[in-house]
């Protein structure tokens, strides 16, 4: 190994023995990857940019007895806030009461919990053991027969890619459906390793459908459908790769070589208001066959902008549930319902509750409810959201049962009776709760009573079985004739 590696791996683990923090935490802190670390150790080569961004990380938050807490930190940024000339006696009062509940707020805002919903090891847990992912592919599949392309290609736009195997599954089934037409896939993603997890999945796809143009990128709702950042203060990141070879081996390999694209293009830095992570760079990657590019030159997007124009697009749990109604339409539904082309079809998915997931959180959590807003309040704000471009458009609530669909927890038959394993049970409770988004601080509890077990247990007894229940609404832009579909 590389003696600069070795030297910065021992200055990581070193680092993270005096900040108390797992390597993996380490790493998605700094550059976005859970797995840095580990690639480090196993030869994996990393830039110079990236080997300074870390070593600037760890001089900028010194772990150790030194580092002052967060609510000194709070005191200290008041104190600053308020440093004035002396004042009389009630107006000093009066300063250092505000003092005290401004650095009580700041070190509640340090403290913020972590949210449970973006635990990555729950969130891979979950996806393993349950099979929403097909359940929410397979009702996109419904959609898929009622688009109507035109050339160039058909356009689908994925709202969160995630590991990919939602859109892989959907991308088969375009094939299925259209396999002599042209593709072209918009993708998001911020999640480095979910970049990764979801590239390797296309080889497969390149192969079966030759005329596939598949985009990725790490912009805002705002931003990706046209692939063009609203600010121009950093130039846009932008890499076309021509994939060679005829065989999926051959394109696998050019796509696990691109890992020093994706480690400098996926840098996210916390936002100032929010704490939530924020692109450091807006970056593209464009991937074709090369063998295709002379009858693909129309579909290739050019740097810059794209029309937008999407037959379809897939919007499955872009977004926390408790977030509001206005927050979801105006930063999501609003500005993907506008990138949809004549025709375009845009299906929403997302948790609906009533089903047994719920019934184990208000086992311990009688009043929680994380669902309160509903498809019908979505489409209702959407309306509104867009004034009179709302003509433009039709939107599809459907009846519960068209639009509520249900996924399950995969178990044996024998593994629900009267005694039900230690694992089942871990497994019911993580998708419990991780489906209603339980914040960690709430779960504490819980589990140091053990009541968790016990109302995860009573209800798989109950029920025999553990299920979710996700709704779905479509949002279609009417044809420039003015017929409806």
């Amino acid at each position: 190994m590389d003696t600069d590696i070795q030297q910065l791996l021992s200055e990581i683990t070193d680092y993270c023995k005096r900040a108390e923090i797992s390597e993996s935490t380490f790493g998605r802190q700094v550059v976005n990857d859970g797995k840095f670390v580990n690639r480090l150790r196993s030869g994996r080569g990393v830039t110079l940019r990236t080997m300074n961004r870390v070593r600037e990380y760890i001089r900028a938050h010194p772990p150790g007895p030194d580092s002052i807490s967060e609510k000194e930190a709070a005191l200290k940024l008041v104190d600053e806030q308020f440093s004035a000339p002396r004042v009389p006696a009630a107006a000093e009062s009066l300063a250092r009461e505000i003092k005290r509940e401004a650095a009580d707020q700041a070190s509640k805002q340090a403290r913020r919990p972590f949210r449970f919903y973006e635990n990555r090891q729950k969130y891979l847990h979950f996806v393993h053991t349950c099979n929403e992912k097909w359940a929410i592919s397979q009702r996109a599949g419904k959609e898929l027969k009622l688009l109507q392309p035109t050339f160039p290609a058909l356009r689908m736009f994925d709202a969160g890619m995630g590991d990919g195997t939602v859109l892989t599954y959907v991308m088969q089934n375009l094939h299925r459906q259209f396999p002599t037409v042209p593709l072209f896939i918009n993708a998001k993603e911020m999640s480095l390793e979910d970049v990764r997890l979801g590239l390797r999945k296309l080889p497969d796809r390149f192969v079966e459908h030759p005329a596939t143009v598949f985009v990725i990128s790490n912009m805002a709702y705002n931003e990706a459908p046209w692939l063009s950042p609203h600010s121009s203060d950093q130039p846009l990141n932008w890499h076309e790769i021509a994939l060679e070879g005829n065989c999926a081996h051959e394109y696998g390999e050019q796509i696990e070589a691109l890992h020093s694209i994706l480690d400098e293009g996926w840098q996210t830095r916390p936002s100032p208001k929010t704490g939530n992570p924020l692109y450091a760079t807006p970056s593209v990657l464009v991937l074709y066959r090369a063998d295709q590019k002379f009858m693909m030159e129309n579909i290739i997007p050019p740097k810059g902008s794209i029309p937008g124009d999407y037959d379809f697009i897939l919007a499955a749990q872009p977004w926390q549930a408790r977030v509001s109604a206005e927050f979801k339409v105006k930063r999501i539904l609003a500005p993907l319902a506008r990138s949809l082309a004549s025709g375009g079809r845009l299906l929403g998915v997302q948790s609906y509750g009533d089903d047994p997931g719920l019934e184990i959180v208000r086992r311990i959590w009688p009043d929680e409810n994380p669902f309160t807003i509903n498809r019908h309040i979505l489409l209702k704000v959407l309306k509104d959201e867009l004034g009179p471009e709302a003509r433009e458009f039709n939107f599809n609530t459907m009846s519960d049962a068209k639009s509520v669909f249900r996924y399950d927890m995969h178990t044996l038959p024998t593994e629900i009776g009267d005694h039900i394993g230690s694992s089942t049970l871990f497994a019911a409770w993580n998708a419990a709760i991780y489906v209603n988004q339980i914040q960690d601080d709430q779960i504490e509890g819980a589990v140091a009573s053990g009541q968790y077990l016990q109302a995860t247990r009573e209800v798989l007894k109950q029920r025999g079985a553990l299920w979710f229940n996700d709704e779905t609404f479509v949002v279609t832009r009417k044809r420039a004739n003015g017929k409806e579909d």
